[in-house]
């Protein structure tokens, strides 16, 4: 059995979702896989221009010899009527033979991890085979204008065109399931593998580091996190990441930014930690949203203080997971969390159980 993913991320950046499943479906099958990089697939925006010069790439190039990676080009014209036409003949024509010659005389399965015109073509090219939509974000909700109304009609085509609907969170679950009857939930997970031993049991003492860990998107709530700084003036707020939203105001000084760094090195930065923080909006975008750094964070005993976004809100009641949104909110959070300790054996029911390899077997895809 082989695999073609046309994923959402490129597959030298930090490792997500994405490039998990493939790991995952080439240790169970053996198959050999095809990844296609993303391409624009909006007009380009003045954010754009911002992000030259500053990423989140991480890992290497080195590509295992079952997989090939192919980087589709693309005009930025995708919200318009016949951009597929066009695209397709100055671009994709070479690589859609590459593709068929990768499937002809074997078992695929098509894995469209972004709805986009070459989605839907991949999609007719290969329609005698097993095909899954994983719906990981809202992806409407990430543009505006044309673009936004382009993406909406073009992800419910390829949502209805595909065997199976994947979502990775309860509100991507009930947006699909109106539309398709195999709708499967298959939350966001971690890497058992890639994570140091957890935080020890033993308190700390002195100033405490309240960290969060990821890139800074429009989501990032800077007024929260301010807030939370004016509220520890003794303890400090680590930031490590990429920073594309940049705050508009003054940051408090015991607020300490940090540049990117690998997903090995990001695990051991984060038993700095006394406890860890999920600071995003409370809007569409973040509605969505199954932060991955949440399992990361809890896998390493680390207690969490978050706004209520998203699938965050369905863990409220959970030990170790303390929710705010308003400053008389915060300050019992954070004497929750300080006061936290969670055991070895928590950590290591915790992370797997929450596995990558846990979450996509249950999908009996192979």
């Amino acid at each position: 059995m082989r695999l073609v993913y046309l994923s959402p991320v490129p597959w030298a950046s930090f490792a997500q979702r994405p490039q998990k499943f493939v790991s995952w479906f080439h240790e169970k099958t053996g198959g050999d896989v095809l990844w296609l990089d993303p391409y624009p697939s909006r007009f380009p925006c003045l954010e754009d221009f911002k992000k030259i010069g500053v990423s989140d790439r991480t890992e290497v190039d080195g590509h295992e010899p079952w997989l090939t990676v192919l980087k589709p080009k693309a005009l930025p014209i995708e919200p318009l009527p016949g951009s597929g036409l066009i695209n397709g003949s100055l671009y994709w024509s070479k690589l859609l033979k590459e593709v068929k010659a990768f499937a002809d005389s074997q078992d695929v399965l098509l894995v469209i991890g972004k709805p986009t015109v070459l989605a839907l073509k991949l999609l007719k090219l290969l329609d005698s085979h097993t095909s899954v939509y994983d719906a990981m974000d809202d992806f409407p909700m990430f543009y505006t204008g044309i673009s936004k109304a382009a993406m909406t009609l073009r992800e419910l085509r390829v949502g209805r065109k595909t065997n199976i609907v994947i979502t990775s969170s309860t509100r991507l679950r009930e947006k699909w399931v109106k539309q398709k009857s195999n709708v499967r939930f298959v939350p966001n997970g971690l890497d058992p593998a890639l994570l140091p031993h957890a935080k020890n049991e033993c308190v700390s003492v002195g100033s405490k580091i309240f960290g969060y860990l990821g890139t800074v998107g429009a989501w990032f709530d800077w007024e929260w996190i301010i807030q939370l700084a004016y509220s520890r003036p003794y303890d400090f707020v680590h930031i490590i990441g990429p920073v594309f939203n940049s705050c508009g105001m003054t940051l408090p000084k015991n607020i300490k930014l940090f540049p990117p760094c690998s997903h090995k090195d990001a695990l051991v930065r984060m038993l700095s930690f006394d406890v860890a923080l999920i600071p995003f909006l409370k809007n569409e975008l973040t509605s969505s949203v199954d932060p991955i750094k949440y399992y990361e964070y809890r896998a390493l005993g680390l207690p969490v203080i978050s706004t209520s976004f998203g699938e965050m809100v369905y863990r409220k009641q959970l030990d170790g997971v303390y929710l705010c949104d308003s400053s008389a909110e915060m300050k019992p959070a954070i004497g929750k969390a300080l006061n936290y300790q969670a055991t070895t054996d928590f950590a290591n029911d915790f992370k797997f159980a929450n596995s990558w390899e846990a979450r996509f077997n249950s999908l009996e895809l192979i």
